[in-house]
C-alpha cells in the first residue's frame, strides 16, 4: 500500500469516529458510554501513530515538507548521540537527569536516562537503560514527587490489561519501580484512562479519573501510599488541562459545556463553580491543549479548536474573569502536544489540525505581554512532518526546552532573550545537616510557573528545585534534591527549601552553588560548597 492510501485509509477511519467521540464522549456522563467514547478516540489516534511510524520506520528523525528557515525565535540543535529507542514522554528528575520512555501503542514500559556531559551539555549528554515498569503504559499521568520518586496511574493504551486501574512510583535511587495500591481499592469501577493530576500543597496527588462511579476524584497519599476518596467535580473534567494559581487553587475547564470552568479549593478539599468562557475550547475531538500560569498571574488555555482564554484569578474563592485570547494562526488548534514556558516568558507550542490528528505541525511562540502568535522554527524547517500529539516538550535546567517527536532524534531549544528575573531563584542560606546532606532556603525555587505543559495526560511539570554545582574547572555536576518545602508557584518572597545530596564521586574541592527552577536559574558564584 503506497503513502497516499495508507493517508486516505487513515483519514476515513478517523472521520468515521469523529461522530462517536464528539457527540458521546463530551456528553457522556454514563460509565459504558464513556468506554466506548474512549475506545473510539484511542482508535482515530492509534490510526494516526501506525501511519506516522509507517512512514518513518528506520528514519532516525522526523524531516519537514517546508525546510526553508523563519527569522524568528530561538535556535534549534540536534543532540550528538541517539537514544537506543525513539522517544515519546521526557521526565527531569531531581539530580538534573532525564528519564525518557519510547512511544508503544500498547505502551511501553521501558524507560532511558539521559545524563548532561562534563559541561552540563544535554546536546552532548549519554544514554543509559533504566529500570522497566511493571505494566506498559500510553498517555497516562505522571507526576514528580517531592520526595524525589516519580509516580505515574492509569493509561489509554495499556499492557497488560488492567493497567487503567494501577499506578507505581520509581525510586532513582534504587532504579526500582514499585507497583502501588490500584485506584480500585477506594473505587471498584474506576479508571484513570489519560486523566489529569496535579500535586498539591501538601505533596499528595489529586486525579481525576476518566471513568468512576460519582465523578469524584481522588488522593493519592505520598507518605503511606494508599489512595482515598477526593471530592466530587462539577462536571465532566476528562481531556482537559489543570492550572495551579498563586492562591494555591487549581483551575479547570469542563467538556461537558466547553465554557464552564471550576477550581478545586486545597485547604477546604471541594470543587467550587467558577465563571463561564465565551468561547468553546475543546475540538470535536474532544481534545485541549496545555494551560499555562503566566508571569503578570492570569492563567492561559490554548483550545483544541484553535481558540485561547485567559483567565484573571481573585485570589479568592470569589469566581475570576475570563477573556478571550487571540486564536492561534492558520486555523491551527492544540489537539494535545508538547509545550514549555521558557525562561523569557513566553510560551513554545505544538499546533496542527483541528479535525483529527494528522500531520503538519507548526510551532509558534505567545508572547504574553503583547498578546501575540509568532511563527518559529520546527527543528528541522517551518513545518514539522508528524502530529502534534507525538511533540512532547521539557524544560532542561540550563534553560533550554528538549523535544522529542517518537524518532531517536531529539533537539534541545535554546530561546532568544534573557531569562525573567521575576522568575530568578535565590539562594538565602546553605547549612549542612548532620548525615552529611545540605540544607538550602531561598526564594523562587518553584518558578512562576509549572514548566513544561502537555494537556491532560503526560505532566511534566518542572516547578521544582535543581541543584547545580560547578567547580573553577568549568565542570558541572548536578545534586539531588528532595523534600523540597513546597511545590506551588510563584511564591515571591516566601521562604522555601530543599535538602540536597552531593553526587556520588563528587571530586574533593570547592563548588559554586546555583538552584534553577523551570530552566530559570540563580545566579552563580553567590554560594559555594566545600567537599
Amino acid at each position: 500500500m503506497n503513502k497516499v492510501s495508507r493517508l486516505l485509509n487513515c483519514t476515513l477511519a478517523m472521520l468515521v469516529v469523529l461522530g462517536l467521540v464528539g457527540a458521546n464522549r463530551a456528553m457522556a456522563d454514563d460509565a459504558s458510554d464513556k468506554a466506548a467514547a474512549i475506545k473510539a478516540k484511542a482508535a482515530a489516534k492509534l490510526a494516526a501513530i501506525n501511519e506516522y511510524l509507517a512512514k518513518h520506520a528506520g528514519s532516525a528523525t522526523v524531516l519537514s515538507s517546508n525546510s526553508a528557515k523563519l527569522p524568528t525565535g530561538g535556535t534549534w540543535t540536534p543532540l550528538t548521540n541517539l537514544p537506543p529507542e525513539g522517544i515519546s514522554l521526557s521526565l527531569l528528575l531531581s539530580d538534573g537527569t532525564v528519564m525518557c520512555q519510547p512511544p508503544n501503542n500498547n505502551g511501553s514500559p521501558h524507560w532511558y536516562r539521559l545524563t548532561p556531559d562534563a559541561t552540563g551539555s544535554y546536546i552532548n549528554g549519554t544514554w543509559t537503560m533504566l529500570a522497566s515498569m511493571n505494566y506498559g503504559r500510553n498517555f497516562y499521568q505522571s507526576q514528580v514527587l517531592r520526595d524525589g520518586r516519580v509516580f505515574v496511574s492509569g493509561a489509554e493504551n495499556g499492557s497488560p490489561d488492567g493497567a487503567g486501574t494501577t499506578a507505581e512510583s520509581y525510586d532513582p535511587t534504587t532504579n526500582f519501580w514499585t507497583l502501588l495500591p490500584p485506584i480500585t481499592t477506594v473505587d471498584p469501577g474506576a479508571n484513570m484512562v489519560d486523566g489529569v493530576a496535579k500535586t498539591l500543597p501538601n505533596g499528595n496527588v489529586l486525579a481525576y479519573p476518566v471513568i468512576s462511579s460519582s465523578k469524584e476524584t481522588l488522593i493519592f497519599d505520598i507518605v503511606s501510599n494508599t489512595w482515598a476518596l477526593g471530592p466530587t467535580t462539577r462536571g465532566n473534567q476528562d481531556e482537559t488541562s489543570w492550572v495551579k494559581l498563586p492562591d494555591h487553587s487549581i483551575l479547570a475547564l469542563n467538556i461537558n459545556t466547553s465554557t464552564h470552568s471550576e477550581r478545586y479549593i486545597p485547604s477546604s478539599s471541594q470543587w467550587i463553580a467558577d465563571s463561564s468562557i465565551s468561547t468553546s475550547m475543546f475540538s470535536v475531538l474532544g481534545e485541549l491543549g496545555g494551560a499555562y500560569l503566566l508571569p503578570n498571574g492570569k492563567a492561559f488555555y490554548m483550545g483544541g479548536i484553535g481558540h485561547t482564554a485567559i483567565y484573571a484569578p481573585t485570589g479568592t474563592t470569589a469566581p475570576g474573569t475570563w477573556v478571550v485570547g487571540p486564536d492561534i494562526p492558520g486555523g491551527h488548534g492544540v489537539q494535545d502536544g508538547g509545550s514549555a514556558m521558557l525562561v523569557n516568558g513566553k510560551i513554545l507550542l505544538t499546533a496542527g489540525t483541528t479535525f483529527d490528528f494528522s500531520s503538519p505541525t507548526y510551532f509558534y511562540e505567545y508572547d504574553y505581554v503583547a498578546n501575540t502568535f509568532t511563527q518559529v522554527n520546527t527543528p528541522t524547517g517551518q513545518t514539522s512532518d508528524d502530529p502534534s500529539f507525538a511533540l512532547d516538550m521539557l524544560n532542561l535546567p540550563d534553560g533550554s526546552v528538549l523535544t522529542s517527536n517518537y524518532t531517536q532524534q531529539l533537539y534541545v531549544y535554546k530561546p532568544a532573550g534573557k531569562p525573567l528575573l521575576a522568575g530568578r531563584p535565590k539562594i538565602r542560606n546553605v547549612s549542612r545537616n548532620l548525615d552529611g546532606s545540605y540544607h538550602v532556603t531561598g526564594t523562587l525555587f518553584n518558578g512562576i510557573s509549572e514548566g513544561s505543559n502537555y494537556g491532560d495526560e503526560f505532566q511534566n511539570a518542572t516547578n521544582y528545585p535543581i541543584a547545580r554545582l560547578k567547580n573553577a574547572a568549568g565542570n558541572v555536576y548536578y545534586a539531588r534534591t528532595y523534600n523540597w518545602s513546597s511545590t506551588d508557584v510563584q511564591t515571591g518572597n516566601q521562604s522555601v527549601s530543599t535538602e540536597l545530596r552531593l553526587p556520588a564521586g563528587l571530586p574533593k574541592g570547592t563548588y559554586s552553588l546555583s538552584i534553577s527552577a523551570n530552566g530559570n536559574s540563580s545566579e552563580d558564584g553567590e554560594w559555594f560548597i566545600h567537599h
